[in-house]
């Protein structure tokens, strides 16, 4: 893996409003958001649907940009994409004319850095567990099997900050979590700074150093829980459990809130 640069992600004040195409109503996808994250940390965003985790995402990709306030990264607000931003969508997106292998060295081959890189593709479809599928194409692949080689084609790049947006969902218990752990190892040997949507609280406090939980109606930030365990984790540790529990009435009392 290449040499890490470290960042400081901002986002300050940030709002996000989104007009409604059928009416002159606004959804309030976002509401006053104040975050600071830096390279080394893990960040996982739980909530319920609509509270804005697949917003701060597309923000900080710089696919969109916000209504109110700035993101920045280290003092140079986002205002495009960048491959130093690496985005991991919810559903694959991948070439349907080029093979597994080739879909994970695109990137390499565009920035004419393939030569001498081999051994990353190489060490991409082992981890993903696909190296008897590199000739196969895309409609020859399974949902999860789809979304295990765009989170590998997104990592292959190295980028500062990697964002996936809920990346396992579609796996398998037993591969989501060697893919969880996959991931981890993969972070720790850079500590860029990740941040990850998800559903799963258990994937939140498994993975994450600091655990963000929203709640919608407008999406806001309702608690920055750091997680203080050592990795790897013990998803039946007492202190595991505790997290648990906390985050979970968190989200509860955010599900019963008017």
């Amino acid at each position: 893996m290449g040499e890490q640069k470290h960042v400081t992600l901002r986002m300050d004040g940030v709002s996000k409003v989104f007009a409604k195409v059928e009416s002159d109503e606004v959804t309030h996808a976002l509401n006053t958001v104040d975050l600071t994250m830096a390279s080394g940390e893990f960040i996982s965003l739980v909530g319920p649907s609509g509270c804005g985790k697949s917003t701060i995402l597309r923000l900080i990709a710089g696919l969109i940009l916000p209504t109110t306030g700035t993101v920045t990264v280290d003092g140079k607000p986002v205002t495009a994409p960048s491959p130093q931003r690496g985005m991991v969508f919810q559903k694959p997106t991948l070439f349907p004319w080029l093979t597994v292998e080739k879909n994970i060295s695109f990137s390499l081959r565009m920035q004419h850095k393939l030569k001498g890189n081999e051994e990353k593709v190489e060490r991409m479809l082992q981890v993903i567990g696909l190296e008897a599928f590199r000739k196969d194409y895309p409609g020859q692949l399974s949902g999860g099997m789809a979304q295990r080689v765009a989170l590998a084609r997104s990592i292959i790049d190295e980028p500062d900050i990697l964002l996936p947006d809920e990346p396992l969902g579609a796996l398998d218990a037993f591969t989501r979590m060697n893919m969880q752990d996959e991931i981890l190892k993969i972070w720790r040997e850079r500590w860029q700074l990740a941040i990850m949507v998800t559903h799963d609280v258990d994937e939140a406090i498994y993975m994450g150093t600091r655990v963000i939980v929203m709640e919608a109606n407008p999406g806001r930030v309702i608690a920055d829980v750091p997680i203080h365990i050592d990795y790897p984790r013990d998803r039946s540790s007492a202190a595991f459990l505790a997290y648990r529990v906390d985050i979970l009435n968190q989200l509860h009392y955010a599900g019963h809130k008017s």
